[in-house]
Parts: C-alpha cells; sequence; structure tokens
C-alpha cells in the first residue's frame, strides 16, 4: 500500500475582525503627516519673505521753472578795428627804426626815419625860387605904376601898358608857383620821418637801417593795428540773420544799452567765457549767392588786448530770459528714432517713457520747451537698474564733481538735438 505523506503542519487561520482592525492604520497615519506638512507649507506662504530684494534706488530731479536765457552759439574770427599799413612815401635810405616791435604806438608816432638832407636841400631850394619870383612880381608892379600916368599922357602906347600888366600877372603866377614848390619840399622832408596815422599796436619790420625804401613806389615798411576795440566777423545763413533781425526786433534778445545793437558774449579756444560784453552789428547786406551766407560783425572791447587779430572765438548771443524755462541734466534726454524721451518716476515708483522737446544746453543743462510739467521726478541715473516693469525707490540726484558737461545732442557730442 502506497504511503500516506505526512500532514503538514497548519497555521491556524486569522481572526477576519482582527485584521479588518488592522489593515486601514497605515494610510491614516500618512494622511495625517500630509495634513501636517500642508499646513506647515501654508503658514510659511503666508509668513513675510525677509530675504526679498527692495526695489532698485535711481537718482531722480524734480523739475520746476525757473528763469532761464537761451543762448545762440557762433563761430567767428577775431579781426583788427583798425589797419594801417605803414610805408615810405619818398624816396630814400632809411637811417632808423623809432620804435619796439609789437609795442604800442599813439596816432602821429614817428617809426622810421629817412635820410632828410635831400628834402632839407630842396625845401631850400624852393624858398630860394619864392625871394627871385618875389623880386620878379615887385619889378613888374613898379613898371606897371609908371606906365599908367604916361598912357594918360600918350608918351607911351596902349599895347606898353597891356604888357606891363601882363608881366605883373605872369609874375604873381611865378610867385605862387614858387611858394607851392616850397609847401610841396616842406612835405617831403616831413614824409622822409614815417609816423604811425593810428594808435594801436606795431607789428614787425619789414626793413632795416640802410635799406633804400620808395624808389619808384611805396615800400611796406610795417604794420600798424588797433586792437580796442576789435571785430568778430562770422558768417550765417540768411534765413537764421532773418531769425536774428526778427528776434532783435521783439525784444527776444538782449540789447546794449543805450543802443540798439544786441548783446553778445565771447567764448575762446579754451572753453572760457570773455568778460567784457560786445554788440553785433548786422553789417552784411548781401547774401553770397554760392553758399547762402550773410557777413555779420560784432564790437567787444579789448583794453587787455586778450582778443589778437586770426584767434577762433565763438560768438554767444544772449536772448531775453524766459521766466518759466524748465531745465535738466543732459544724461537725463535720450535720443531715440522718434526723438528725445525722459524717464519720468511716478510716486508709486512706475517709470514710463515720455517724449520731450528740447531748445538748447545752458549751463550743462537742456531747456525743455514742452513734454514735462511741474513738479515731475525725471530719471538721471539708475537706468541699468530698470528691470521691466518692476517699481523702482527715486532718490535725490547728486552731481558728480568730476562730471563736465558737454554741449551737443543728447547721447552724441558737440551738435544741436
Amino acid at each position: 500500500m502506497p504511503e500516506t505523506p505526512p500532514t503538514a503542519h497548519r497555521q491556524p487561520a486569522p481572526n477576519s475582525a482582527l485584521l479588518q482592525t488592522r489593515r486601514p492604520a497605515l494610510p491614516l497615519a500618512l494622511c495625517l503627516a500630509l495634513s501636517t506638512l500642508l499646513s506647515a507649507c501654508e503658514r510659511t506662504s503666508q509668513a513675510p519673505q525677509h530675504g526679498a530684494m527692495p526695489p532698485p534706488e535711481v537718482g531722480v530731479v524734480v523739475v520746476e521753472p525757473g528763469p532761464v536765457g537761451l543762448q545762440t552759439e557762433l563761430p567767428g574770427r577775431i579781426e583788427p578795428y583798425r589797419v594801417a599799413q605803414i610805408g615810405a612815401r619818398v624816396a630814400g635810405i632809411l637811417q632808423k627804426r623809432l620804435f619796439e616791435e609789437g609795442s604800442e604806438v599813439q596816432a602821429g608816432q614817428a617809426l622810421y626815419q629817412i635820410d632828410p638832407e635831400p628834402f632839407q636841400l630842396a625845401r631850400d631850394s624852393a624858398q630860394a625860387n619864392v625871394l627871385k619870383a618875389e623880386a620878379a612880381l615887385a619889378q613888374a608892379q613898379d613898371v606897371q605904376q609908371r606906365y599908367g600916368p604916361l598912357a594918360e599922357d600918350g608918351a607911351v602906347s596902349q599895347q606898353a601898358l597891356v604888357a606891363a600888366r601882363l608881366a605883373v600877372q605872369q609874375a604873381t603866377a611865378d610867385l605862387a608857383s614858387a611858394r607851392a614848390s616850397v609847401q610841396t619840399a616842406q612835405l617831403n622832408l616831413g614824409y622822409a620821418r614815417v609816423s604811425s596815422p593810428i594808435a594801436g599796436r606795431v607789428g614787425q619790420t619789414l626793413v632795416t637801417e640802410g635799406a633804400l625804401v620808395g624808389q619808384g613806389q611805396v615800400t611796406p615798411l610795417t604794420t600798424v593795428q588797433q586792437l580796442d576795440p576789435v571785430y568778430v566777423n562770422f558768417t550765417q545763413s540768411a534765413d537764421e540773420v532773418l531769425r536774428l533781425q526778427r528776434s532783435l526786433a521783439q525784444g527776444q534778445l538782449k540789447r546794449v544799452r543805450g543802443t540798439q545793437a544786441a548783446s553778445v558774449r565771447i567764448v575762446l579756444p579754451d572753453g572760457s567765457e570773455y568778460p567784457r560784453t560786445g554788440k553785433l552789428f548786422f553789417s552784411g547786406v548781401t547774401v553770397d549767392a554760392s553758399t547762402g551766407q550773410v557777413t555779420l560783425r560784432a564790437e567787444v572791447p579789448n583794453p587787455e588786448r586778450l582778443l589778437m587779430p586770426g584767434l577762433y572765438a565763438r560768438v554767444r548771443l544772449e536772448q531775453a530770459q524766459a521766466s518759466e524755462g524748465l531745465l535738466l541734466p543732459q544724461q537725463a534726454v535720450k535720443r531715440t528714432q522718434t526723438g528725445n524721451t525722459v524717464m519720468v518716476v511716478a510716486p508709486d515708483g512706475g517709470v514710463s517713457v515720455r517724449a520731450v522737446q528740447i531748445a538748447q544746453a545752458v549751463s550743462g543743462q537742456w531747456v525743455v520747451l514742452s513734454g514735462l510739467k511741474a513738479g515731475e521726478q525725471v530719471m538721471v541715473d539708475g537706468f541699468q537698474k530698470l528691470r521691466g516693469n518692476a517699481p523702482v525707490k527715486p532718490v535725490p540726484w547728486k552731481r558728480a564733481p568730476e562730471a563736465t558737461p558737454t554741449p551737443g545732442t543728447p547721447g552724441t557730442t558737440g551738435t544741436k538735438p
């Protein structure tokens, strides 16, 4: 008979009620943990974030109206008020130079001495001819006086009396000619001492002692220039000249006290302003057909001789002062394809772009014609801190000590916006 397999050891069946009681214990714990974690996350999200970045600070200026004097600058050259070309008017040997080159001379002051001896001899000869002509006249008059009564008595003919009268007229003419010769000789003697016709600064001498001058033509010797006042000559387009004349007529340009000329200031090549005020004359009356330019001239006092002929300078026209003008630092204005713009900061820190119209630079600031209102905050620096539409914190802008404003177009140098 086959062997009966041994009976396997059987575990007692678990109690079904106990299994139903223990089975949900693990999910309940997980639910409680998740609930606690979610509550903590909610509390964390509701708590203030102490590590958040504050709004970036940007420098702003508050637009405030004030008196503004507009100016216009035009390039020009310094010219002497008067120029005298000194030359030898008589022929002779130059003996002396009587001045120091570059010194100030007065009107009538002697500059050169030409050998005067030939002219003295010519004067003495002319004076001797005067004496001779006077004797001849006296003799002719004596003959005429004697012939008068004789002609009445018939002792001499009328023809002889007429001849005596003509002899008196001839002797009178000869005397006048001799006296004129004396004056000519005296004049040539005076020309031998060459003098300056005007007061001014004498230039470099063109001849030296011992030179033969004035032989057949006037020999240039030196130049005297009157340098107080001086002229500043410049050209301007016809349209701008008409605009300047209209501004002067309407009182938009400052006038020199007591005159009808516009007041001007001179800017030297080093950028400094000449301390004395000049006056502008509209001297040009013809427009150059090839360039459309008109030549203008300003007269400027120059007692210190600081302004030299040929010096480049800029003529600054002072326009009438605007009582309610708006000024902005030049770096606050940016040039775009559509025009000039600025960044305006609102009270809540919002930043917006604003288009503005500007006139020119005055003391390193742009004169704003339109686009801004008094009291608005305009950003000057901190543009790199802008991040989209994020708000900013405006703080008063302070000019850097080393910053030197450059007149010109915003974002460029030396051009008009």
